[in-house]
């Protein structure tokens, strides 16, 4: 389970991950995602990614939740990026603003749970301020783009 996009489909159109990658927040919201999938690998007790779900421990709900919405970040923008309407360009960066909320809760909830390891949680924190920051610049320039409908 990667956060790297190779191609994305939207309505027949293809957009290569290079034209994705030219966006500092899409690079940004990869270092999210591959952060948190390291984090939620190592505070799992379940190491079978694909399989938290199915856990019975709240721990791996958790980082379970963690994974998917820093998977979902990535996809959002890049389907904000091809929305035609500013409608629905903003209503993508709404859901990505939920997120990013979510994924510090996240973090406390693991912190709750027991995990020892702060500092990498601290580390996760740190990378989403550092995304918010560049989510916020993006999100101006998705609201003041000339493509409004």
């Amino acid at each position: 389970m990667g956060c790297n996009f190779m191609f994305l489909f939207f309505e027949g159109e293809r957009m290569s991950q290079k034209n994705l990658t030219s966006l500092p927040v899409y690079g940004k919201a990869l270092e999210l995602c591959n952060m948190s999938r390291e984090i939620a690998s190592y505070v799992s007790f379940n190491k079978d990614l694909l399989k938290l779900y199915q856990s019975k421990s709240l721990r791996d709900h958790i980082a379970d939740a963690l994974l998917t919405d820093a998977i979902l970040i990535p996809q959002q923008i890049a389907q904000a990026e091809q929305a035609s309407s500013y409608r629905e360009r903003m209503r993508r960066a709404s859901f990505i603003g939920i997120m990013i909320r979510n994924i510090n809760s996240y973090c406390t909830g693991l912190e709750k749970d027991g995990v020892r390891e702060k500092e990498y949680l601290d580390l996760l924190r740190a990378e989403i301020k550092s995304f918010r920051s560049s989510f916020k610049k993006w999100r101006k320039a998705l609201s003041g783009d000339s493509r409004q409908g």
